[in-house]
């Protein structure tokens, strides 16, 4: 599912609200959700998951296509670990 195919269920669910109203709040939601977890914050959304950040040291990696070593900078990368709710769902326990 896309961003604009979410928008379009929710308003369609809720015909009592403008697709321009449910347009602006789901991208709300997005915007905070990156906005806390660009700013090292954590962000739990009960039943369906994490995100947070984790740190990456720097290494020393190898270029796959010529074989020469390269340094790979230290890094913060995305990471989501579900919550209960959606992996019993994914593992058929509805």
């Amino acid at each position: 599912m896309i961003r604009s195919e979410l928008i379009q269920k929710i308003a369609d669910e809720n015909p009592h609200l403008y697709q321009r109203d449910v347009e602006r709040i789901v991208n709300t939601i997005f915007e905070e959700i990156i906005d806390a977890v660009a700013s090292g914050n954590r962000v739990e959304l009960r039943g369906f998951g994490a995100f947070s950040v984790k740190k990456r040291d720097a290494r020393v990696g190898r270029n796959p296509r010529t074989g020469e070593s390269v340094h790979v900078e230290e890094k913060h990368v995305p990471f989501f670990k579900t919550g209960k709710l959606l992996r019993d769902r994914l593992n058929g326990h509805d």
